[in-house]
């Protein structure tokens, strides 16, 4: 089998078909077969990568996914946030989080920080109307 760059949804399909290929031929770790699997599945994954670019979730989003696929409340996240209003505040986007916060959300959750970072969608105001970040005080370091 001769491995290629893929450049085009051809070439990736082909590719796919090889992969399945190899990987119904379940080779071992350390053969030659295996390390084409491996390679086959680098190019692949090079080439949806680039072609399908993934972007980061909303960090308010990946909070609550995280609370639920842990079967965890928000009260859980008064430790790591504050008071139960602060917790209120930044999973309605009208407070955003800070840099000290940002951190102990990585701690406790294991969210990556990239993604705690990024900015969030929208954040709403006192009086509830929506509007975009402001990034200067994205980062605040107190809380």
């Amino acid at each position: 089998m001769r491995i290629k760059v893929i450049h085009n949804e051809e070439a990736c399909e082909a590719a796919l078909r090889d992969l399945e290929i190899l990987i119904d031929a379940n080779p071992l770790p350390g053969t030659t077969k295996f390390e084409e699997l491996e390679l086959v599945a680098l190019v692949i994954k090079d080439y949806e990568d680039k072609r399908y670019p993934m972007n980061p979730p909303d960090p308010i989003e990946a909070i609550r996914f995280r609370l639920e696929q842990q079967g965890q409340t928000r009260k859980h996240l008064e430790q790591s946030l504050g008071s139960r209003h602060r917790v209120s505040e930044i999973l309605n986007r009208k407070r955003p989080l800070s840099l000290s916060m940002i951190r102990a959300l990585h701690r406790q959750l294991g969210i990556p920080a990239e993604v705690l970072i990024a900015e969030t969608t929208q954040v709403r105001d006192a009086r509830g109307t929506s509007r975009k970040p402001n990034k200067k005080s994205r980062l605040k370091t107190t809380t």
